[in-house]
């Protein structure tokens, strides 16, 4: 199969082409994300200044209690930050699932094990279909959490370079797959959980007896899984293939490294008894999970908030970690015990830029929720959507915006949803909306931003892995590529749901859309 030509050149661009590149340049000219974090902490410190001066707050949804806007810039806010920088930094979420995940997946990168399983899974498979494969990969991946963008982005990188193309577009169609799958996705993880606990507290504040499930959007997200993942093809293949060539490594060997032919019979062995590894490992985990007083279930017998869910960085290590080291005994890839600490100190040393600039954003996180910021934005947007009066589905069309508006701000999707649930879902109940409908729209707007705005923890960690392979990329690199993308996967979802609600489908089991 041919490789993609890296010396191409498109002579005459069309408009989309030029303005893709224009935010590609005029991003790039942003400073380093360690310092472009730095001085967003410093404009945040100013606002909150200003903010407070003026008396700025709002009330709870949840509470009812007022909140003010503090700031940072006073003799009390500034000893009371100064005494968390630390705290900030070491209980900062991505950093603690990055680090361990990381020393799991170090090994199994390092014995060949991924290599050899993309070019096993994808030695007949047209590069036309690679996008595809990735994006269903990525839209099966909710179950790993964050720790989804540690494993699926290299992984897409080498899809893509084992057909011949740039292993940067595979991170990008990993990043932009693992996105959608956040809120798009056949299986309920955790985070639905959460979801629908959060929305049940604010509906019954309406209606006492009213109860939302992790389940009750399962047919919706499952169809959209399947969507997103070929409006994503589609895009790849339409749009961002014609810049491919400026996506190319730096070292062009990489190509010739992607084109080598299918694993050898020692490499198809070790695979397939790595797979019975796999599956022996999580089999001994589920047995390890049916006793009604497990360690990893919750107190009272839970299963998806247990132990094993909320610590499933710890659980994917050791995954990654066994099939590591069971495939590099096989293919003697690892000769001896020596060699498992050197991949994982290899692994660590290979993220360290990242973890630089996690102190930086670790920081200004910390700062914007300490500010009360976050909380005031977000209400004020929610009022303002209750103020519209509008017809239902323009009403739901300005909801998506608002919402999808606020999530380049505020991008993790529970803290958003906690701070705008207690308001969207009474409201729209009040319209004899269910709140598993408001729930379903709040999952449209809230994955898509997520990949053009470097607020997102996983943007700046994907900007990290781009630069592993072409130094010079950097954030307009990626918002170039995933802009065309994420508009159209916002687009195309929202139609869905209009079709759905239209049509009057249930959302899930016992779910009626309206």
């Amino acid at each position: 199969m041919a490789a993609v030509d890296t010396t191409a050149v498109d002579p005459a661009p069309p408009r989309l082409m030029r303005f893709l590149s224009a935010i590609e340049r005029t991003g790039n000219r942003l400073p380093h994300p360690f310092w472009l974090f730095w001085i967003l902490f410093a404009i945040t410190a100013v606002a909150s200044w200003a903010m407070a001066a003026g008396g700025l707050g709002v009330a709870d949804p949840a509470t009812g209690k007022r909140v003010a806007v503090q700031t940072v810039l006073s003799v009390e806010g500034s000893r009371e930050f100064l005494s968390m920088i630390e705290e900030n930094f070491v209980t900062f979420g991505p950093l603690g699932t990055v680090t361990i995940v990381m020393l799991g997946v170090a090994v199994a990168e390092r014995a060949g094990f991924f290599e050899t399983l993309a070019r096993k899974s994808l030695a007949r498979v047209p590069a036309g279909y690679v996008v595809l494969a990735v994006a269903l990969a990525g839209a099966l991946s909710k179950f790993l959490s964050d720790s989804a963008y540690i494993i699926l982005i290299p992984l897409g990188a080498i899809a893509f370079q084992t057909v011949g193309r740039s292993p940067v577009l595979g991170m990008i169609v990993a990043f932009v797959s693992i996105n959608a799958a956040g809120d798009a996705n056949p299986l309920i993880a955790p985070g639905d959980a959460a979801f629908a606990a959060m929305a049940t507290e604010a509906a019954q504040t309406v209606s006492p007896d009213t109860v939302v499930r992790a389940t009750d959007n399962m047919y919706f997200t499952t169809v959209s899984a399947v969507v997103l993942a070929f409006v994503i093809t589609f895009v790849v293949e339409r749009v961002l293939a014609r810049r491919e060539h400026t996506l190319m490594p730096d070292d062009p060997d990489v190509l010739t490294d992607g084109a080598r032919p299918a694993p050898g019979p020692r490499e198809i062995r070790a695979l397939k008894l790595t797979g019975w590894a796999a599956l022996a490992y999580w089999a001994l985990i589920a047995l390890a999970t049916l006793p009604r007083h497990s360690p990893l279930r919750a107190a009272d017998g839970a299963v998806i908030e247990s132990p094993l869910f909320d610590n499933i960085a710890i659980f994917l290590a050791l995954f990654f970690l066994v099939i590591g080291v069971v495939y590099g005994r096989l293919t003697r890839a690892i000769a001896s015990n020596h060699d498992v600490p050197a991949f994982m100190a290899d692994g660590l040393r290979s993220i360290a830029p990242l973890l630089v600039i996690f102190f930086a954003v670790s920081q200004f996180v910390a700062l914007f929720k300490w500010t009360n910021i976050g909380t005031y934005v977000a209400v004020r947007g929610a009022d303002a959507i209750r103020e519209m009066g509008a017809p239902t589905l323009i009403l739901f069309a300005a909801l998506i915006a608002a919402v999808a508006c606020m999530n380049l701000l505020i991008t993790s999707g529970q803290a958003l949803w906690a701070l705008v649930a207690p308001v969207l879902v009474p409201m729209l109940m009040l319209l004899h909306i269910n709140p598993a409908t408001t729930m379903a729209l709040y999952r449209i707007a809230d994955s898509c931003t997520n990949s053009i705005t470097p607020m997102s923890t996983t943007f700046m960690l994907t900007v990290g892995f781009i630069q592993t392979r072409k130094k010079n990329a950097g954030i307009g690199t990626l918002v170039s590529c995933t802009l065309p993308v994420a508009l159209a996967m916002l687009v195309a979802w929202t139609v869905l749901f209009f079709a759905w609600w239209l049509l009057g489908i249930p959302l899930g089991p016992g779910a009626p859309v309206r």
